[in-house]
């Protein structure tokens, strides 16, 4: 496992290379990954857009701010994502908030389908669910835990959609980012710094 994730640290972006990279694809008609169409392309340009606002709007609570003053170990947030991944959109900016919010994280982030590894180790349920984030000590590069590919009453809402209707129709999906937009970001907060207190 040491051998993937030194391999996927290797090929990850920051943030700021991660949004760079979206941008320049879509000026060029294209969405990341190894699938092409113009669905993914426009669900890539929705995404810019969220990200863009998210950038702006999302602040970390001093409550949370207080706990990571707390943790006494650097990780590093390595991040499976691809640009037409709406839950990406909605939490990516938050996690770039949290470790900025400290000197105890680093975010990096990979691309799924460029490192299928990587992706294959941390299946959701059988499925290459993204995001997904994986807990990395920076100088061993052991893992330490993993979250995702969604807040624990996003998924719940999903889950739920998927029992009653077989699929997820479109009004879950309008439900779903209704949902982050009131959560603002609170419960991804919460959770990825509950997996981190649980690391320490």
């Amino acid at each position: 496992m040491t051998v993937i994730i030194e391999q996927s640290l290797a090929n990850s972006h920051s943030y700021t290379e991660y949004r760079g990279h979206m941008s320049q694809l879509l000026k060029d008609g294209l969405s990341t990954g190894d699938t092409q169409s113009e669905d993914l392309t426009h669900y890539s340009t929705l995404n810019e857009v969220r990200m863009n606002r998210l950038d702006k709007t999302i602040h970390v609570p001093q409550e949370i701010k207080d706990r990571l003053d707390k943790l006494k170990t650097k990780h590093t947030l390595l991040v499976i994502s691809e640009g037409w991944c709406g839950d990406a959109a909605q939490i990516l900016p938050v996690i770039e908030k949290l470790a900025n919010a400290t000197n105890k994280l680093e975010l990096r982030i990979v691309l799924r389908d460029q490192n299928p590894q990587l992706m294959d180790a941390y299946l959701t349920n059988g499925a290459r669910s993204i995001p997904k984030l994986i807990l990395v000590e920076p100088d061993t590069l052991t893992t330490r835990g993993s979250w995702g590919p969604r807040p624990h009453d996003a998924a719940k809402l999903i889950l739920d959609t998927k029992e009653k209707f077989g699929h997820i129709p479109d009004e879950a999906k309008a439900d779903l980012q209704k949902w982050y937009l009131q959560d603002k970001g609170i419960s991804t907060m919460e959770e990825i710094v509950l997996l981190l207190e649980n690391a320490e």
